[in-house]
């Protein structure tokens, strides 16, 4: 479908552009800046969190991807191919983020805690020719010495152990990563430990893992080449009682070892926004790992889209100046629709909310806060909703060479055809 040819955009945006000129805003300069944000999108969504280990599926680790929409990508090109044609409808600049068992071992069989980064050369080789730097997690999931429901936080020495090396593997590997793009690789650490029914012990499982967290990380890396960080769950299935990492025990390690808080919008309770937690957290810790995602009931993981607690986020995220300071990712995975349909629908909804927040006329909501006209700022917020924000939208599209509206559809609609089915 065609939505709106160039002419129609640009005389859309004339209006819009000067709309917004008498509010002080520069469109010119908010989509310059939208675009340049780089945004971290997840590499599972495209294959169910499945990897390369040979596991059929996702399992264990408190969380659960559910649905079998075809085509689901079962290797190395499979998943780089689906990849890069998401990229082209998704505007704007990108990373790709990895977990360890999407290694290429060529049919050898390599444990995680001895993975290096040979294991990775085919994913460096692919960011170096595309330019779209990586981003890294070693997966605590998904293995028999997961099973038990505790790594990192197990009371068997040898099962911690193992988990020990493998992080400290990960981190290698992002350091590797980082070396080769010239980019600080982000390395998250997330651990599903926890009970599923009320624990009698609920202190020394968190002081096994941060004994744990404390000898991975001082283990040296080039802070060049790694941004470290450590995300907190509030439940997963299975661990509905306790978790082991929860945002407390994750907010006070971060401030203690200056390290990078990954706040999850999906791992926190149903109705709590992560939006203040922004300005609170940036005050203690060096920088934050925002995931968007959207929990619904007890999922975490449903695909983002452009809600009103995501643009809340991307307000204050904004409003704080603290692009600088924020790692903005998404996670989130759903086989239950067409997978490169879920990563740009996510990706193009935070875009589109990034680019909202920059065209926001805040500097009028806090001259009218600071001389105590709430009402004004109140009602300034109300008008700002009904300004001509698509018409910009359409336009960053343009300028990106990105599908302007939903005509994305349609090519997705002709790669399922082409590619995905075939693979079924």
């Amino acid at each position: 479908m065609k939505y709106k040819d160039k002419n129609a955009v640009e005389d859309a945006y004339a209006s819009a552009q000067e709309a917004y000129k008498k509010l002080g805003t520069d469109t010119e300069e908010a989509i310059r800046k939208a675009l340049d944000i780089p945004v971290s999108i997840q590499c599972w969504q495209g294959d169910d969190v499945t990897g390369f280990e040979g596991a059929s599926g996702l399992s264990g680790g408190g969380i659960l991807a559910t649905g079998n929409y075809p085509g689901r990508a079962k290797n190395g090109d499979e998943l780089r191919s689906d990849a890069e044609f998401a990229f082209s409808l998704i505007p704007g600049r990108k990373r790709f983020n990895l977990h360890s068992f999407y290694a290429e071992t060529g049919g050898q069989t390599v444990t995680r805690d001895a993975l290096e980064p040979e294991h990775f050369t085919r994913w460096m080789k692919w960011s170096a020719e595309k330019k779209i730097p990586l981003d890294f997690n070693p997966s605590f999931f998904s293995h028999p010495l997961a099973d038990s429901g505790y790594t990192l936080a197990s009371g068997d020495a040898e099962i911690r152990r193992f988990w020990i090396r493998h992080a400290a593997a990960s981190r290698r590997i992002a350091g590797a990563f980082g070396a080769n793009q010239n980019s600080p690789a982000a390395n998250n650490i997330w651990i599903p430990d926890g009970s599923k029914d009320l624990p009698a012990d609920r202190l020394s499982p968190r002081q096994r893992l941060k004994d744990g967290l404390d000898e991975i990380l001082s283990l040296p890396q080039d802070p060049k080449t790694i941004t470290d960080a450590v995300e907190s769950k509030l439940f997963g299935i299975g661990s509905e009682a306790y978790v082991v990492g929860s945002h407390e025990f994750y907010l006070g390690y971060a401030a203690t070892k200056k390290i990078h808080l990954c706040l999850d919008m999906g791992h926190f309770h149903p109705t709590e926004t992560i939006a203040d937690k922004i300005s609170s957290t940036l005050l203690f810790v060096p920088g934050l790992l925002v995931h968007f995602s959207r929990g619904l009931r007890w999922d975490s993981d449903h695909v983002a889209l452009y809600s009103d607690d995501q643009r809340e986020v991307c307000r204050e995220i904004i409003r704080q100046k603290a692009l600088d300071r924020v790692n903005i990712a998404l996670d989130f995975f759903d086989a239950s629709i067409n997978r490169i349909a879920a990563w740009t629908i996510g990706a193009r909804s935070l875009r589109k909310s990034l680019l909202e927040a920059l065209l926001e006329p805040t500097k009028l909501l806090i001259e009218a806060e600071q001389a105590g006209r709430n009402h004004e700022r109140l009602a300034l917020m109300e008008e700002f909703k009904t300004l001509p924000f698509p018409a910009v939208w359409d336009k960053l599209c343009l300028d990106a060479d990105a599908p302007i509206g939903p005509e994305w559809l349609d090519r997705v609609q002709d790669y399922e055809k082409k590619v995905l089915l075939q693979r079924t």
